[in-house]
């Protein structure tokens, strides 16, 4: 028998975020009452509670989990005690989200991701448990700040969300229940229309981000950047990976961001040299992706210094 998928609604957010409050909502409305036996899980303990007697979804069961008891064995045993068709859970500000990933029973699949933040007290969250900050916003699909008033400047938490991902849409939920959602641009550090693009050292980790992100949009250009040389002797000659470290939240995610470069210099190019290069962009599949992705097909490569901050961030 083919395995039942489960689909999983995640609610992130420290304590006060708003999130009991919006999946109260949630389930107060009829057109989320589609049938389907629902079971939610709340991983918090926050002032407010529940009120199941107002709930228009009809078929539920809510159950409390803690961090002990957020493992596999013990969510196999509540889907077998509810058989639920879908899942939604209030997770834990102050808990990893991989634990509950490892914990995940099989079938079960993340259908959405949503984070609420309290707008008076993101930015000191953000300053005193970044970590935590960019757990959650890393695989959100929507960010909600709730209690958000006029003098708040909306950059300051745009920057921000931005610095750890693109992809979700930002929702400023004022005291009066008014809600506006983020309309501001964010234009790349360089112009992606030059003959030759130049990347500053301080962009890099833009540039990086942007290429995976939309790698068409760079096929055929022509860039011109600093990297740290990595090399392997499974590489064939005249193939390199040119990259940077970058830091997207803490020192504990630092990581060597790369990409395959093929060059026709004769220079004994070794690990950790910094070269400065000129180099087309193509699309093609290479073993160190195990997949198509960029390929950087130099026609300058020479050795440079290393930039004045060697670490790239988004910052």
């Amino acid at each position: 028998m083919e395995e039942k998928e489960i689909p999983v609604y995640l609610f992130l957010g420290f304590l006060d975020s708003g999130k009991t409050k919006f999946i109260q909502e949630t389930f107060e409305d009829e057109r989320f009452d589609s049938g389907e036996n629902t079971l939610l899980l709340v991983a918090e303990e926050g002032e407010e509670e529940y009120d199941p007697s107002r709930f228009a979804v009809k078929k539920f069961a809510v159950e409390q989990v803690n961090e002990q008891t957020l493992n596999l064995n013990a969510l196999v045993a509540l889907e077998n005690k509810h058989r639920p068709d879908r899942v939604v859970i209030e997770y834990n500000g102050m808990l990893e989200l991989q634990k509950f990933f490892d914990a995940m029973p099989d079938g079960w699949m993340i259908n959405q991701v949503m984070t609420f933040f309290d707008a008076g007290t993101f930015l000191a969250y953000n300053k005193n448990m970044r970590q935590l900050v960019f757990d959650k916003v890393q695989f959100s699909d929507m960010v909600v700040f709730n209690r958000f008033r006029g003098e708040y400047e909306k950059e300051e938490f745009h920057k921000i969300i931005r610095g750890i991902s693109r992809r979700p849409d930002i929702v400023y939920e004022y005291e009066d229940g008014k809600a506006e959602y983020d309309d501001i641009q964010d234009p790349l550090p360089y112009d992606i229309e030059a003959k030759i693009i130049q990347i500053e050292d301080r962009d890099y980790a833009f540039f990086y981000r942007d290429l995976m992100e939309d790698m068409q949009k760079y096929r055929g250009k022509t860039v011109q950047l600093k990297g740290l040389v990595a090399t392997d002797k499974r590489l064939k000659q005249g193939t390199i990976v040119i990259g940077r470290h970058i830091m997207t939240c803490c020192e504990a995610d630092i990581s060597y961001s790369g990409i395959v470069c093929l060059h026709p210099s004769t220079l004994p190019l070794k690990t950790r040299d910094w070269v400065k290069i000129t180099a087309r962009i193509d699309l093609e599949y290479h073993s160190v992706y195990e997949q198509k992705g960029p390929v950087l097909k130099a026609s300058a490569l020479d050795y440079c210094e290393p930039p004045e901050q060697e670490l790239a961030t988004f910052y």
